[in-house]
């Protein structure tokens, strides 16, 4: 047998599933709230119009916002309500659907971040 093992408690009664990182229960798990709080981006808001893989349909992009889940959530909610389209959030990019870039950077501008527009 290894002298050192990188198992451990999988499971216990008391508990229930263990976390495989903090040796915690996944109810008192500390570690996966640590990550969580880190906001995502650099800072810079960019904002960008795509059309790859979309089937030629134009897609507005926002990207670098330093906000966590639920606030970047709630920040496209408001984007998408002002541009009166839809969209979505995924892995910390904003995509509203349709070309509202301007509209999209005045929004941003209004709530107080510096937006920059990025590509062509």
């Amino acid at each position: 047998m290894k002298a050192h093992s990188t198992g451990g408690l999988v499971y216990s009664t008391d508990g229930g599933r263990m976390c495989p990182d903090c040796r915690q229960p996944l109810a008192a798990c500390t570690c996966k709230a640590n990550a969580r709080a880190a906001p995502q981006g650099d800072g810079v808001v960019r904002v960008s119009r795509q059309t790859k893989g979309r089937g030629g349909k134009c897609v507005t992009l926002v990207k670098g916002v330093a906000l966590d889940a639920t606030a970047l959530a709630a920040l496209g909610k408001q984007l998408r309500t002002a541009c009166g389209s839809g969209g979505t959030v995924k892995d910390g990019v904003i995509e509203i659907q349709g070309d509202h870039c301007e509209l999209v950077m005045a929004t941003l501008q209004k709530l107080g971040h510096q937006p920059k527009r990025a590509g062509g």
